[in-house]
């Protein structure tokens, strides 16, 4: 049986892209199924929305040949400061801060826009030979077959290929068609997430304001501009998204606090519901989950995306090898080596947004002394406070040869 390619990926966000291209490079002719149409990403228009990236996410990039696309318009992160606090207080007496000067790789991580990496994505898709975008269908039905799978797209197109790798979200039809089940729940949480122009530069310096509600993530974008990412309960945040913009704004400077000067609004603004859901299986008989396909967590330490790369790297990795040696690299045997790379990982990052989400998101006077204390402690030692920076820049654990700067 002839096959149209070697491996199908549902999703053309940023993982599902990011994976053919790593595929792409070590020989395997890809085909990438994206629901959205071509000119819906990638637009030119500011909107704020960006993307907190690990160095080693950066590396990632840099080796599958995108990095130079987008390196032009991304704000190296020089600095992380957490603290703990009240809207209308400013922060506790306790600080932890993260300087990329502690390590030697350089800067944490980059903020880039996801208006830049989205086409730049999507550029280097369309130039890439053994890459075939399929754009603006969706995948219906899938067969998994004993030596092949076939996709039926919405239009009537079939394709087959060796595996297929579900990079469509957490909602991902991919894992529900081959009958995988989700485990996950509802924080009763929703992000607001929006851009401001400010009077004083940020000088690189992230920062994570934990109050009572949920997080305040200030991520620094290029020049005098700062992307926000604001979590409330539902209600709250619904209700401060119908606010007009000075109402908005309003609602978000005693929050924010004065340190930049003067804020104001840049851009659109968007609201995402917050909630947690893994699958329970990253793999299924040629079939894997990449990204939040598999695994969705909360935002609170902004690992989403650079947990996906993580899989992408991983599974490219894995493929790659085993069709090195000859194997058939769609037998669950083969995909079961990407399953327990990551399933660890996960599991560990899972559990530590969890934690974090429920010991900061309070105002219980017992707890909110000891995590101010434990800021401080981790602040106060130096070897501790470098391990907390490498991770932060995703430099510890088992990292596929892509996230280490290295071809596969």
């Amino acid at each position: 049986m002839k096959l149209d390619s070697d491996i199908l990926i549902v999703g053309g966000g940023l993982n599902g892209p990011a994976l053919a291209l790593a595929l792409g490079d070590t020989g395997f002719n890809v085909t990438v199924v994206d629901a959205l149409p071509r000119g819906a990403r990638g637009e030119e228009a500011f909107d704020g929305r960006g993307y907190a990236l690990a160095l080693a996410s950066q590396r990632l990039l840099k080796a599958i040949g995108v990095w130079s696309r987008v390196g032009a318009d991304a704000q190296p992160l020089l600095d992380i400061r957490i603290s703990d606090g009240r809207a209308g207080e400013g922060p506790g007496p306790f600080v932890l801060e993260f300087d990329h000067a502690e390590i030697d790789e350089g800067p944490m991580g980059y903020m880039v826009e996801d208006r830049f990496l989205s086409r730049a994505l999507l550029e280097a898709v369309e130039a890439h030979p053994k890459v075939t975008l399929i754009d603006g269908d969706t995948v219906v039905a899938q067969d998994i077959g004993p030596a092949s799978v076939t996709l039926v797209l919405g239009s009537g197109r079939t394709l087959t290929g060796r595996m297929v790798v579900g990079c469509d979200g957490r909602r991902s039809g991919t894992c529900e068609r081959a009958g995988i089940g989700r485990t996950g729940h509802d924080y009763g949480q929703t992000s607001l997430v929006c851009a401001i122009d400010h009077e004083l530069p940020h000088g690189g310096v992230a920062h994570q304001f934990f109050m009572p509600p949920g997080p305040l993530a200030i991520l620094p974008l290029p020049g005098n501009q700062s992307s926000i990412v604001w979590t409330e309960s539902h209600t709250e945040a619904a209700h401060i998204h119908a606010l007009d913009d000075e109402g908005y704004l309003a609602e978000l400077r005693p929050r924010f606090g004065s340190f930049l000067g003067e804020i104001s609004l840049a851009g659109k603004r968007f609201t995402y519901p917050l909630n947690l859901t893994v699958a329970n299986e990253f793999i299924a008989d040629r079939l894997a989950l990449v990204g939040d396909a598999a695994h969705g967590m909360h935002p609170i330490a902004g690992q989403g995306l650079n947990a996906g790369l993580k899989d992408v790297g991983a599974l490219a990795e894995v493929l790659t090898e085993a069709k090195r040696r000859g194997e058939d690299y769609g037998r669950i045997d083969v995909l079961e080596r990407y399953q327990q790379w990551r399933r660890f990982d996960v599991a560990q990052m899972v559990a530590a947004t969890e934690a974090a989400n429920r010991l900061f998101s309070n105002d219980n006077p017992l707890l909110r002394t000891a995590r101010d204390i434990g800021l401080g402690l981790v602040n106060s030692v130096p070897g501790l406070r470098r391990g907390f920076i490498r991770e932060a820049a995703g430099l510890t654990g088992d990292l596929p040869r892509l996230l280490q700067g290295r071809q596969i």
